[in-house]
């Protein structure tokens, strides 16, 4: 049996045509046979889609071809069914919900590490520097108890609008560090690394491409337990204690916004 293939994406890119938009993405995932999530604000696009591979490529090369997506990537893996039961477009008003206007990473990103980068960071306990090394985190706290980086920060918020008020609480601890902020596929640690930066903390990065970024390119080194993902796969694995690669693990789990 041919194994299904899963991507994550998002984009932070201006979009005015939000309808019409919604109906040319729908009517192209249905013919390549896709199911799962796409989400339009006028921020960008956040996607999350599953099936055959040539459905797939079909889907991204589509995309592609509008120049507001032409340098879209996308996080890859397998699975042996379809982890999501339909298909769904929406329009939201942010692709990640954060409820702080201010933050506008299309107008600048915040500086981001590679995950190589990252691994030779946390063998070393600091950035080039000399900086001591801070792994945030940005996650909710259902989230990273199925997982997290050996050793990383967890404020224990249950949405990512609760965030900022987080950082403000403990702004002062992190001063002088090197703060790395992670999540599952990098869109909120990019927002979350712009509102830090806002906050006045000098060295604070974003993990590029997020945990399932980190999986592909290092097989999970320092993260223990797994990734928590919404769709019905629960979670991606990363690196237990036996060191076993990234995989993923089957289970029936309602997605959450």
């Amino acid at each position: 049996m041919q194994a299904v293939v899963n991507i994550a994406a998002y984009k932070f890119t201006s979009l005015t045509d939000l309808p019409s938009l919604r109906a040319d993405i729908l009517a192209r995932a249905q013919a390549a046979d896709l199911k799962g999530t796409v989400l339009l604000a006028e921020e960008g696009i956040n996607l999350f889609l599953a099936g055959a591979r040539a459905g797939v490529d079909a889907m991204l090369g589509w995309l592609r071809a509008d120049p507001r997506f032409a340098d879209l990537e996308a996080k890859f893996s397998l699975s042996d069914a379809v982890p999501f039961q339909r298909l769904r477009v929406r329009i939201k008003r942010e692709i990640i919900r954060m409820n702080h206007p201010a933050i506008q990473p299309e107008a600048g990103r915040a500086p981001a590490v590679s995950p190589t980068t990252l691994a030779r960071w946390l063998e070393q306990g600091a950035d080039d520097e000399g900086r001591p090394l801070v792994m945030l985190d940005t996650r909710n706290a259902f989230e990273v108890d199925a997982g997290t980086f050996e050793g990383a920060l967890d404020w224990r918020i249950d949405r990512f609008t609760q965030f900022p008020a987080a950082v403000r609480a403990h702004r002062d601890s992190l001063q002088g560090k090197a703060v790395v902020s992670f999540c599952t596929g990098g869109i909120r640690c990019e927002k979350a690394a712009l509102y830090m930066a806002e906050a006045g903390l000098d060295h604070v990065y974003q993990l590029e491409g997020g945990i399932l970024k980190y999986f592909e390119e290092t097989g999970g080194k320092g993260f223990k337990g797994h990734c928590f993902v919404f769709d019905e796969r629960i979670a991606a694995g990363g690196q237990p204690a036996a060191g076993r690669p990234a995989r993923c693990i089957a289970a029936p789990m309602a997605g959450r916004p």
